[in-house]
């Protein structure tokens, strides 16, 4: 169990920091205009709308390796059925990208293929996790 527990803080330790490494990445080619006050949802709301396609690329990016990668550890490292783990991983990402859609409304597009992204990419992860590991023995 502490095994297992171990794991999954080690999934979501690499899912979170690929998600702010790519997100990084992303801010770095497309730097935000200074002086954004990003704690003012208005201002917010109008600097993401004003956004190229190519940089809602990089945050779309990042969940999607975020949330393979962080599956595929902990369901490399620890004991619990992969499933388990692309659960805990994908819904925590999913959990946090739904409360920034809420947040700053986002184009429709990104929205949609945002969502069912991460849980295609859980759902992935999952499935190559799973070929990985031996069977169990009896």
């Amino acid at each position: 169990m502490i095994r297992d527990a171990a794991a999954a803080i080690a999934g979501l330790m690499v899912t979170f920091g690929l998600i702010y490494g790519i997100e990084l990445l992303g801010h770095t080619l497309y730097p935000p205009p200074e002086g954004l006050d990003k704690k003012d949802l208005e201002v917010m709301q109008t600097y993401v709308a004003s956004l190229p396609a190519a940089a809602l690329l990089f945050p779309m990016f990042a969940y999607f390796i975020g949330t393979i990668a962080g599956t595929l550890v902990a369901s490399l490292l620890g004991t619990a059925r992969p499933v388990i783990y692309a659960f805990i991983v994908g819904l925590l990402v999913l959990a946090g990208t739904i409360a920034n859609l809420i947040m700053i409304p986002h184009p429709l597009w990104f929205s949609v293929i945002a969502v069912l992204g991460i849980i295609g990419s859980a759902w992935l992860a999952m499935t190559i996790a799973a070929g990985k590991r031996p069977a169990p023995v009896d």
